[in-house]
């Protein structure tokens, strides 16, 4: 079974502008694991799939607030 994290409360507290933000770092992020594996072995390869489920949180809280800010 997998294990959760709960990343929830670390998102809920950004604003919209801090979440674009914190998305576009963990994106960057991404990139630079994916540039790196290319060249070097990656030592843990779980990286990727917790890099992509964060970006995936980030976005969806990003888009729960600004329908809410809408509303």
């Amino acid at each position: 079974m997998a294990h959760k994290t709960n990343n929830e409360p670390l998102y809920t507290a950004l604003s919209v502008d801090e979440l674009k933000v914190k998305v576009e770092e963990l994106r960057r992020e991404l990139f630079g694991l994916r540039l790196s594996s290319v060249t070097s072995p990656v030592k843990d390869n779980s990286l990727f799939r917790k890099l992509r489920k964060n970006i995936a949180r980030g976005l969806t809280m990003l888009h729960a607030k600004q329908t809410a800010r809408e509303q």
